[in-house]
């Protein structure tokens, strides 16, 4: 095991939970900062290469789990690891956000769904080589289709 310590915090809009977009049709389009510690500034050379990025972060308000639950959207229940709960045994999110610019140690990002002062864990450029066609969207799919 490894102890986890930030590189960083999100500043977002969003100061509670219920500020943040959920259920069918949620858009996150909301703007806000990864704002990188200092000591981790070097690590973000060339970046801004990149259109999107991973962003890993800590569900830092979150306490206990459910390995199954309900979540906003369904009224079926779903095994923890299939949704985007953040009661999970270990309380990790990932979020891709778009990136639309950099200055210095702060990196401005369309996208964020975390709470203003989230830890961040980890940045990854996003890359997928899987084409759109064969992704499938399991369980959200079919209750997207029922909702219709």
């Amino acid at each position: 095991m490894f102890s986890s310590r930030p590189i960083g915090f999100v500043r977002s809009p969003y100061k509670e939970t219920s500020e943040i977009p959920k259920g069918f049709n949620a858009r996150h389009d909301a703007e806000g900062t990864l704002e990188i510690l200092a000591e981790f500034e070097a690590g973000l050379m060339d970046i801004e290469g990149f259109s999107n990025l991973f962003v890993l972060w800590e569900f830092d308000k979150s306490e206990g789990f459910e390995l199954v639950g309900r979540p906003p959207i369904d009224d079926q229940p779903h095994g923890v690891f299939a949704t985007r709960s953040p009661r999970r045994p270990n309380p990790i999110g990932l979020t891709v956000v778009e990136l639309l610019g950099r200055e210095n140690r702060f990196l401005q990002v369309r996208g964020v769904d975390m709470l203003d002062g989230t830890p961040i864990l980890d940045i990854k450029p996003y890359l997928s080589s899987i084409p759109a066609d064969q992704l499938r969207r399991g369980w959200l799919a079919e209750a997207e289709a029922r909702r219709r």
